[in-house]
């Protein structure tokens, strides 16, 4: 669950609203056990519900891979015909309720489950960051601490502001994600790194990009404070009932010295992308809330052809995503 907004001015109100002592037992739990006793701590414990993200919507589809991605990646997800795909959108924050339009509703996200012909599946996690705020799960775990300790009374500089001086992209990440007019018309990024791997052995490090066929399209701050509170959700499963709501699935590829081991760095604009196939979403699931319970996406859930890279945030969500799935099963 490692994807909240985290402008400056948002974890400020976060934490006005919402501070409070980590329990005591935080101190011999492990990161990801920290991480997710945080989260509770801001924003409450919801039973059944993620830590994180834990508003959403699931719908259905498919996707059809290129040839362009078949000779990059000897993956049997690009091999073959479409595969059918099951998506969660969901909200930032772990608020069940909050309002769509709401800035701290940013990051949105997407979390993807492939169906692979050979009865695998294969997970990817993307949200409308270009890069995260920190490098590390333990400095995630700190910038919450932080926001945690950074109420009314707190002593200035606060300890949130102590820690955005000393992580830069903790300051700016949270505004290269802004609200959208509908789910469907969000750019999704992968700030993660992974690696191609061709039938010939050849490495390839990439970062996902989700480009929605219809354009983004996204509200002005005053615009989207002005929508219903569910409108996001509503619209997405309104539309894919109506027609495809379709995106490109693009691979933007590293070049020797950009970083693949340092979310906040993102890779510059003109690197190669490779148009890896489409993205169809075409279902709204009928009891959405029963079906997310069940789904677990895990960022190394990969198949052969794409593996992690040295990147240690994919360990770190792996491991928050894993306990906040066993706490939502209790």
């Amino acid at each position: 669950m490692i994807r909240p907004t985290v402008r400056l001015t948002l974890l400020s109100g976060l934490a006005l609203a919402l501070a409070g002592a980590l329990p005591a037992a935080a101190q011999e739990a492990s990161t990801a056990e920290q991480t997710i006793d945080v989260m509770n701590t801001l924003w409450g414990r919801h039973p059944g519900l993620r830590a994180n993200h834990a508003k959403g919507v699931v719908v259905e589809g498919s996707f059809t891979p290129t040839k362009e991605a078949a000779a990059i990646s000897k993956a049997s997800l690009f091999a073959g015909p479409a595969v059918p795909v099951t998506a969660r959108f969901s909200d930032a924050t772990g608020l069940p309720f909050i309002e769509d339009g709401a800035a701290k509703a940013n990051p949105h996200g997407m979390s993807l489950k492939f169906k692979l012909a050979d009865g695998g599946e294969m997970d990817v996690v993307v949200n409308a960051l270009k890069y995260f705020p920190v490098a590390t799960g333990e400095e995630f775990r700190d910038l919450l601490k932080a926001v945690a300790q950074s109420g009314p009374d707190a002593a200035k500089p606060t300890p949130v502001e102590r820690f955005v001086a000393a992580h830069p992209a903790a300051g700016t990440a949270g505004a290269t994600a802004k609200t959208p007019s509908s789910l469907g018309r969000q750019i999704y990024n992968g700030v993660n790194a992974f690696v191609f791997v061709d039938k010939e052995g050849r490495r390839q490090p990439f970062r996902y990009r989700f480009v929605p066929e219809a354009g983004e399209d996204l509200l002005a701050a005053d615009a989207a404070a002005r929508q219903e509170r569910d409108y996001l959700m509503q619209e997405i499963a309104a539309r894919v009932s109506k027609e495809p709501v379709r995106f490109k699935v693009l691979a933007q590829l590293a070049e020797a010295g950009d970083p693949i081991d340092d979310a906040t760095k993102p890779w510059p604009d003109t690197r190669r992308t490779v148009d890896l196939g489409t993205l169809a979403l075409t279902k709204a699931v009928p009891d959405s809330r029963e079906a997310e319970k069940a789904l677990l996406f895990m960022p190394n859930a990969l198949t052969d052809g794409i593996e992690v890279s040295n990147d240690p945030l994919i360990d770190a969500r792996v491991q928050a995503y894993a306990v906040s799935f066993g706490r939502r099963q209790q």
